[in-house]
């Protein structure tokens, strides 16, 4: 089972990933931790060097699920992933999720540090609709459209349990 998830912050990407990898036994990846530098806020990674990473992990993985907002890595994901999930449940439940995020140690020092960037990602979060990008509406629904695999897009929360009553098992 290889499954790619793309969809706005907030979206419960991080969510349904671990969900889906605890109940099915997959390694997952989340795109936070290969498009951004370690250990230092808002500074990418060299484009070419986080996509060859992606590829790596998803030609190497037998059983995986990537999750991110970049619509290319996503991408570089796709020629391996029997599943492509786009989740869409609006920016009322995007927003609601950012509020009871927890703390994330991957990305912020601190739960202090992660609060000051609290209204800059709710900004992004509302971005999502109108902006142009990698990490847009645009670019999600444009790689959705093109996958020619099997993609469900889905607009509630999802658990692993609904994606799987609602997708053919995967590969």
């Amino acid at each position: 089972m290889q499954i790619a998830i793309i969809g706005n912050s907030g979206s419960g990407k991080s969510t349904l990933a671990r969900d889906l990898a605890r109940t099915h036994d997959l390694v997952g990846l989340d795109l936070d931790t290969v498009a951004w530098e370690p250990n230092q806020i808002a500074v990418p990674r060299d484009k070419q060097q986080a996509l060859a990473q992606v590829r790596d992990f998803c030609s190497r993985t037998p059983q995986w699920v990537v999750e991110g907002c970049y619509a290319d890595l996503i991408r570089a994901a796709l020629p391996y992933a029997g599943l492509l999930l786009f989740l869409d449940p609006g920016v009322q439940t995007c927003i609601a999720n950012c509020h009871s995020r927890p703390w994330e140690p991957h990305k912020f020092k601190s739960l202090e540090e992660q609060n000051r960037h609290f209204e800059p990602l709710l900004e992004w979060v509302r971005g999502y609709y109108r902006r142009d990008g990698d990490a847009s509406l645009r670019e999600h629904q444009a790689l959705f459209d093109g996958f020619d695999g099997d993609k469900h897009r889905l607009t509630g929360r999802p658990t692993a349990q609904s994606v799987g009553e609602a997708c053919p098992q995967p590969g």
